[in-house]
């Protein structure tokens, strides 16, 4: 899978249209439905091997540089979550992607190991890392994917959405048993207000609210010690909403998005950050929510005696 996502694209994956809200009743007996892994690997092995790709920020028409933009905002985050990792230790990168966060980690920390279970996003991160005495690169998937070693940092970026529960809790106990002491899982998720968001299409996913991630990491026995807003992604999310919106309301051949969604993009971007608890708090006030999806990061340790 990948490392990070801006979950709206185009039209076949509309949120509102393939949304399948889940009452608490449901939750509470555990019969979420579960996602179909097939379908999840079929849409990653498809998908384009760049930066906007994998953020979902292409079909657009923001500038080139909005995806390293996002990127770059986002690395800021991961390197205050991470200032008590020493730099000898060992990077995991579970989803890695086309290796972003791989390459930044391998800027920071002594070795990086990549996973990526997608064909193509593997060949595009084999290619990009085959000269980097500093980066091992491996192909499977992160429930399969095994370890001897121990990190200093475990970071999922943008994995847990695209698993079940019981794989997601599974998966988590194991990767804890591989922390050095002191070493730290970040998870980076698409989050949402409330409750629970499926979508079952093409492009699979749950969207969970904070309350069902931090009921998670109870059951795999860890300790929440951060958790943070994503205010690139929020950022640029808001971006991504509005460009759906005007490719929904506007006829196809004049949405012109070269000229669209560069303006769109800029709007929200002019102002940030304190321009996402403006429009957050300002829509909510008409009863809407905006962005609908949300991001966080999420600082996880064993709890005491587990590593």
């Amino acid at each position: 899978m990948i490392l990070s996502r801006c979950e709206l694209r185009n039209d076949n994956m509309n949120l509102i249209s393939e949304k399948i809200p889940v009452d608490k009743d449901r939750i509470k007996r555990n019969v979420v439905p579960n996602l179909d892994y097939s379908k999840i690997k079929k849409y990653w092995n498809n998908v384009i091997p760049t930066i906007l790709g994998p953020y979902m920020m292409d079909g657009f028409g923001f500038p080139i540089g909005a995806g390293h933009t996002r990127f770059l905002d986002e690395s800021k985050i991961i390197k205050k979550l991470t200032v008590s990792i020493k730099s000898s230790s060992s990077v995991l990168d579970l989803g890695s992607g086309i290796g972003s966060w791989t390459k930044y980690f391998a800027n920071h920390y002594n070795e990086v190991v990549s996973v990526e279970s997608s064909n193509i996003l593997y060949e595009s991160l084999q290619n990009r890392f085959s000269k980097n005495s500093k980066v091992k690169t491996i192909h499977t998937d992160a429930l399969s994917f095994k370890s001897n070693k121990k990190y200093g940092i475990i970071f999922l970026g943008g994995l847990l959405m695209y698993l079940n529960q019981k794989d997601a809790v599974m998966l988590l106990k194991k990767i804890a048993s591989w922390l050095e002491p002191g070493g730290k899982i970040i998870c980076r998720e698409s989050t949402v207000r409330r409750g629970i968001i499926i979508r079952k299409s093409n492009y699979q996913v749950i969207y969970r609210s904070l309350n069902h991630y931090e009921s998670i990491f109870k059951k795999s026995y860890l300790f929440l010690e951060t958790e943070e807003l994503n205010n690139p992604y929020v950022s640029a999310q808001m971006s991504c909403e509005a460009m759906n919106k005007w490719k929904k309301n506007i006829p196809q051949k004049y949405w012109n998005l070269p000229v669209i969604g560069f303006i769109a993009y800029w709007f929200f971007r002019l102002g940030y950050p304190k321009n996402i608890k403006f429009w957050t708090t300002r829509t909510k006030k008409i009863g809407l929510e905006f962005p609908k999806l949300l991001n966080h990061f999420f600082v996880l340790r064993p709890k005491c005696g587990m590593n």
